[in-house]
């Protein structure tokens, strides 16, 4: 496909056929994209854990949803769950966080939030991006570390939903050349 129509059909997908599971090697490809994007100073801040066994899949979503809310609650038909750790960063990009008051390793996870996602539906699979979750119950779940920061939880899946028609600002009100207007 190419690059610009994958932009335009990436959509955060929030009903998933629950018949299909996803292949472990589709999951390889896409996790693949991100482990090779980009990140300041090389750090590569994150760790990707996969869940994929159901019955811990049910569990993760729980964490995600907020019934009182009606948060979250498509979570459940998601076969795979994408949790992202933050990771240290290395000295440069860490001292270079300091001097210029930026939390690098967010970026580069955004980044690499982004690849994964664009990687998904090249795949024809549909992918959303969660950060709001109880992380302190995603943490107990998959054992990571208290001193670890999970930072978010992308759903993978086949979609079962219609594209929907995208609705952005237009083009005047978020690009400006030269100056900001």
């Amino acid at each position: 496909m190419d690059f610009y129509e994958l932009v335009k059909q990436r959509q955060s997908t929030r009903a998933f056929d629950t018949e299909r599971m996803v292949d472990r090697e589709i999951i390889a490809r896409i996790l693949e994209a991100g482990r090779l994007s980009p990140s300041a100073c090389n750090a590569q801040p994150w760790h990707f854990i996969v869940v994929d066994e159901p019955d811990l899949t049910n569990k993760v979503a729980d964490a995600t949803s907020a019934r009182l809310l009606g948060m979250n609650h498509f979570t459940k038909q998601a076969p795979v769950h994408i949790i992202v750790v933050e990771e240290k960063v290395n000295f440069s990009s860490g001292i270079g966080g300091l001097v210029k008051d930026k939390h690098f390793a967010f970026l580069d996870i955004g980044i690499a939030t982004a690849h994964i996602c664009l990687a998904a539906e090249s795949e024809g699979l549909g992918s959303c991006i969660l950060g709001w979750f109880k992380e302190s119950k995603v943490k107990e779940l998959l054992n990571i570390p208290k001193n670890k920061r999970v930072v978010l939880d992308i759903i993978i899946g086949y979609p079962a939903q219609p594209l929907r028609e995208k609705r952005r600002k237009s083009s005047e009100e978020v690009i400006s050349f030269n100056t900001y207007q």
